[in-house]
């Protein structure tokens, strides 16, 4: 019941962000879920033992996440500068040792992970207009749907055991069929040019990655010992919980909505 009052609550802000107002406000959703996800990735990273400064990477992550959202051309001059920084911070604290590159790896990692998928979404907001935000979420929500109720009717094959054990390959095909089809259904609305077998290929991927996104994200927590990213949204976890298939899915989109539509 909490799962469904939390998405109840959330779904509306979030469609009636997109739909209603300016583009401004995905940028802004994108950045409100930027800076939780960071901060979950953080804790994440803390019980692997590894060390992530809040500051430098968060103030990255966001500034890719503006960047690529406002369509500007210093994407490149912040992940140059980030490296940089964080490099020098590595250097400024004089102790070397096994960790320093598992730090500053991590330090980096975020950027690409969390700030520019996000960012992408709410580019794809300007881009494509509203109708193509919409088209993207309601994909990947089809392809979960259909992974859960395909699984637990059908599944019989485990798809990935170590990483999430109730995932199975029967789900994973219902999820990455139904996603797809729903894609397609959309996008000859949305994109009514782009030939049919370029959209089946986009929604394939779509799902495809969604189910990437979703299992990268579990092997972190599980690798971390954890079982939600957070606590933020009840009956759902954390941030990264909910948006983790976006991640992998978002830039696909992206290219395809900028580039390769008709």
């Amino acid at each position: 019941m909490t799962r469904v009052l939390s998405a109840l609550v959330l779904l509306p802000i979030v469609v009636g962000a997109v739909w209603f107002l300016p583009p401004v406000a995905t940028l802004v959703l994108a950045l409100v879920a930027a800076t939780l996800a960071f901060i979950e990735y953080v804790a994440i990273a803390a019980a692997l033992g590894t060390s992530v400064p809040r500051a430098i990477p968060g103030a990255a992550v966001l500034g890719a996440c503006a960047a690529l959202g406002r369509g500007s051309a210093m994407i490149d001059v912040i992940l140059m500068t980030a490296l940089i920084t964080i490099g020098a911070v590595a250097v400024a604290s004089g102790r070397p040792g096994p960790e320093m590159l598992r730090n500053a790896a991590a330090a980096v990692f975020p950027i690409v992970y969390i700030g520019l998928p996000l960012g992408a979404l709410a580019a794809v907001r300007v881009s494509g207009g509203r109708e193509a935000v919409l088209l993207m979420m309601a994909t990947i929500v089809i392809s979960d749907s259909a992974q859960y109720y395909t699984g637990r009717s059908l599944g019989r094959r485990p798809l990935a055991p170590t990483i999430s054990p109730k995932k199975t390959v029967e789900g994973a095909v219902g999820g990455l069929v139904f996603g797809t089809l729903a894609f397609v259904g959309g996008a000859r609305v949305v994109f009514g040019e782009t030939p049919v077998a370029l959209l089946t290929l986009v929604g394939a991927s779509i799902s495809a990655l969604g189910i990437v996104g979703d299992l990268f994200e579990s092997l972190l927590k599980r690798s971390a010992g954890v079982k939600d990213s957070g606590a933020i949204i009840p009956g759902h976890g954390g941030v990264l919980d909910r948006i983790d298939s976006w991640l992998f899915a978002a830039p696909v989109y992206y290219a395809f909505v900028r580039y390769f539509r008709f």
